[in-house]
């Protein structure tokens, strides 16, 4: 018989986790080495068949996502785990092995989850908006681990969990022999997968940490990479230090960023600074592009939440780019900006602090994106790198750009 399958469900937290998951699960947001999907696949031991993350959601599609599903799109003659996708298990779980009865999961000691055996009912629908509150009493099953549960907190615990994963997944990686050329300072591991490349001239810091180079990834010269770091499948790094970051797939990135995570197929191809800070899908930052991290008073970052503005209690917290966003030359963001899925950042001045999804300017971004010209400019920019904008996600883009419309 099978074993299990997994699908990962948003609850009320993980919704509101903007500017992100108006166009995407938050389960295929990267964490560490790994989207939040990726490591729980591997230590729970079963595959990913979707997420449970809304009808607004339904038909996205990625390369190397997994769908979201309908709520009757899940098997009945399969056992299933249910998982909040912000739960971050621990390694050390593995293997788990699931009773022939219904259980609650537990992560770090919270209610995370619901293992249905085949035939079984799914928990009551509540029970995905809110766990903790509406979890039904049945066996347990304990795991190590931890519940994501501000945006921020991608950012901040981003580094050490980088560390973690590679540690987990090549627990005996023997150190490769640094190409003629390459300075490799430290100690901690040097993952190198099939084809990743670096140039002479560039630098491998280890000394905080392991550095992962994935399948396809390179260095180019006059590239300094310190670990603890994650470079995606077919990531550039072009040149100028990077640190403690988690970047790719296939994205292009040069200058200094420092604490961050890149998702796909993003570029930052030339010189500026990120600190600090999460970026999105298919996001393009203009040469010169660069964020505040720090505050000139030192004081604590307030961000914009959907529930409104909040303090994070960080002294550093650069921004938080949705999806497909693009910036012009120059542009400047301040500590703590959010920026809306889609948004097109152009002109003079600093823009606010919160930039809404798919707005159209620079310092006052009142202007809408119109919507056709938005997909057409995403099309062409996804041609590019020879990805198709199937018709599920443009419907996925066409309802986070009625959504955002209605709610402004």
């Amino acid at each position: 018989m099978a074993g299990p399958c997994l699908v990962l469900f948003d609850d009320r937290i993980a919704r509101d986790w903007q500017p992100f998951t108006l166009t995407r699960p938050a389960g295929e947001l990267r964490f560490g080495a790994l989207t939040l999907r990726e490591r729980a696949q591997r230590v729970l031991g079963a595959d990913c068949i979707g997420h449970l993350a809304g009808e607004d959601l339904v038909g996205f599609e990625e390369p190397e996502a997994r769908p979201v599903l309908a709520p009757d799109g899940i098997p009945a003659d399969r056992g299933v785990v249910y998982l909040v996708s912000r739960a971050v298990p621990s390694w050390s779980a593995a293997p788990i092995h699931y009773p022939d009865h219904p259980a609650l999961l537990r992560i770090g000691g919270e209610a995370a989850g619901w293992f249905a055996p085949a035939g079984s009912p799914p928990p009551p629908r509540e029970f995905f908006d809110d766990p903790a509150r509406h979890a039904p009493s049945a066996p347990e099953i304990a795991l190590d681990g931890f519940l994501l549960e501000r945006i921020w907190h991608l950012v901040t615990h981003n580094a050490e969990q980088v560390a973690r994963d590679i540690a987990a997944l090549f627990p005996a990686a023997e150190r490769p022999e640094p190409p003629p050329g390459v300075h490799v300072v430290g100690d901690a591991p040097l993952i190198l997968g099939a084809g990743a490349e670096i140039e002479p001239g560039a630098v491998i810091d280890l000394r905080h940490g392991p550095v992962w180079l994935d399948e396809g990834a390179s260095v180019a010269a006059f590239s300094k990479v310190s670990g603890p770091s994650y470079i995606g499948r077919g990531t550039a790094i072009l040149g100028g230090p990077v640190a403690a970051v988690s970047i790719g797939p296939v994205c292009k990135v040069h200058g200094e960023v420092e604490e961050s995570v890149i998702l796909g197929y993003s570029n930052k191809a030339h010189d500026g600074f990120l600190g600090h800070s999460y970026v999105g899908c298919w996001v393009n930052l203009g040469a010169l592009t660069t964020n505040s991290d720090l505050k000139n008073n030192y004081g604590s970052v307030r961000i914009w939440t959907p529930g409104g503005e909040v303090d994070t209690g960080e002294l550093k917290l650069g921004c938080f780019i949705g999806d497909h966003v693009k910036t012009a030359i120059g542009t400047l963001l301040n500590t703590g900006t959010v920026v809306g899925a889609g948004a097109n950042l152009f002109g003079g001045g600093i823009p606010p602090r919160y930039v809404p999804p798919f707005a159209w300017g620079g310092a006052d971004p009142s202007a809408v994106y119109e919507l056709e010209r938005f997909l057409a400019s995403a099309e062409t920019v996804m041609g590019r790198r020879n990805v198709p904008l199937g018709d599920g996600q443009r419907e996925v883009l066409r309802r986070a750009w009625h959504r955002s419309r209605s709610a402004s």
